[in-house]
């Protein structure tokens, strides 16, 4: 029995040559952690040899009873780790047999790790000083202004209480979104708009519009957490590619688009979730290059761009909307909690989405998408976000001085946003990692994001996502200052 619940059964094998894993199902931990580690072991044992061909996805899952899904995760976490590689159209090959030190912490705090603090990271409900989450306190976010487009919204004439409203959501609200684009990015007509319930649901719906499983989704590394786990739960091979203060890392781009040939990428082009970059007008015209050059869509999460000076890079406004499919999302400037985005595509491929939101969950909500509307279209609203905006930049310039406090620096410098990215320079150990210290943090009434939680590769350093709303709170120091004394 290896250490993570898995025993190969060496009398039954498939038709690969391989033994059949018994898997303990009740065991504590996921499936792909369970594979991930059955095959480490294999492979590290030298059972396994360097250029051994792995089964096929339908194979392994065929021979091992469980879903296809499930495999696909499982080899791109071990070509991530770089045990396995894979070459398009043969398969997937063993590449080594030493696990370097380094791997061994990122190992125990795999992406499935981390998913126990997801609720905590985005339900809002929780009593800890949210650190690492992504909202805003209340009052930072115009309170006045949403209640009262809340109660506009409820008084919904009587006749649209029948139906499930517009499949593209409220036309009211869609016009204004495409005049607002055409003021200040390019020209957009209100039948290219579809509202979603939120930005992730728009990633979803582009997902299940463009893709199948088996295909290659580029992301940015380290990038939008919730959004790996998206990807991997439709099947698709992940691959990431770095992003740094400096931008992304456009020749490694390059080198991966012409082996694996990849059908789409996400990328906040400004102020990057976790870093709070954005990059430059050369990188993102080189960056629509590349995508021309491999046939490549483009979705450009463009959820922080009010938070941005004007004039910052825009794939949307430099490409027309023909390979890129721009993301939006009113969660930052109004509340996470009326959950509504939107999607603005050409008008060929808008009707494709359209059909496959009405059926994945048919339309959104009407009451949410007028109470946007009341809100973005009110008077004050200009004014709250440019009090936002001075509620940030303060809120940051004090994280920075907190963390340095602490010992800790930026490991890029923000040009703006709600987001501070921060750690020390030494590199993670098996007890020494950012999921270690969460896990500490949240016992003391914190809640961190550890840089596990946004990245592919491991670490060289350990740091974590900061919300700058709340960075400079003593409770904070308090920790960090003892966990390091502690360690020291």
């Amino acid at each position: 029995m290896d250490r993570q619940g898995f025993a190969p059964d060496q009398s039954t094998f498939g038709t690969a040559g391989w033994p059949v894993l018994q898997l303990e199902r009740a065991r504590k931990g996921s499936l792909v952690d369970k594979i991930v580690a059955a095959i480490t072991d294999m492979v590290a044992s030298k059972e396994l040899r360097v250029g051994t061909k792995m089964p096929s996805v339908r194979q392994f899952a065929k021979c091992n009873g469980i879903s296809t899904f499930t495999v696909v995760e499982s080899y791109d976490r071990l070509v991530t780790l770089g045990l396995l590689s894979s070459r398009r159209g043969s398969g997937y090959y063993v590449a080594r047999h030493e696990i370097p030190a380094q791997l061994l912490p990122a190992m125990a705090t795999s992406p499935a790790a981390v998913d126990a603090l997801t609720p905590e990271l985005y339900s809002g409900v929780t009593d800890a000083l949210p650190v690492g989450a992504g909202w805003l306190p209340p009052e930072w976010y115009g309170e006045d202004t949403i209640l009262d487009a809340v109660r506009q919204a409820m008084r919904i004439p009587a006749n649209r209480l029948r139906g499930y409203g517009h499949p593209l959501g409220f036309p009211s609200l869609r016009q204004h979104l495409a005049s607002t684009l055409s003021d200040e990015l390019l020209p957009v007509e209100p039948e290219q708009v579809l509202l979603t319930h939120g930005a992730t649901h728009a990633f979803d719906l582009i997902l299940r519009t463009l893709t199948k499983p088996g295909d290659t989704v580029f992301v940015e590394d380290p990038g939008y957490s919730n959004l790996l786990s998206l990807i991997r739960h439709h099947g698709c091979n992940v691959v990431g590619i770095p992003r740094r203060e400096q931008g992304l890392d456009l020749d490694y781009l390059a080198e991966q688009a012409a082996l694996a040939q990849p059908k789409l990428m996400f990328v906040n082009t400004v102020l990057q979730n976790p870093l709070g970059t954005s990059l430059t007008q050369a990188q993102a015209h080189r960056l629509l290059a590349l995508a021309e050059q491999f046939d490549f869509w483009l979705v450009e999460d463009d959820i922080y761009r009010e938070l941005t000076p004007r004039g910052e890079a825009s794939l949307a406004a430099m490409d027309g909307l023909r390979r890129v499919i721009r993301v939006g999302s009113f969660s930052k400037t109004l509340s996470p909690v009326l959950r509504v985005g939107s999607i603005c595509a050409s008008a060929s491929l808008l009707p494709e989405l359209v059909r496959v939101k009405m059926l994945a969950g048919l339309t959104t909500s009407e009451v949410n998408e007028r109470a946007v509307y009341h809100a973005v279209t009110a008077r004050p609203y200009k004014r709250m976000v440019e009090k936002l905006h001075a509620q940030l930049d303060a809120g940051r310039e004090r994280s920075i001085e907190a963390l340095h406090e602490v010992g800790m620096a930026p490991i890029a410098k923000p040009r703006g946003g709600m987001f501070v990215s921060a750690g020390w320079p030494a590199a993670p150990t098996a007890e020494w990692n950012g999921r270690a210290i969460a896990d500490l943090a949240l016992k003391a009434g914190i809640l961190l994001s550890p840089n596990e939680f946004f990245m592919l590769r491991p670490s060289d350093t350990v740091w974590f996502r900061f919300n700058v709303a709340y960075t400079d709170a003593p409770q904070l120091k308090a920790f960090f200052q003892s966990i390091r004394s502690g360690r020291g």
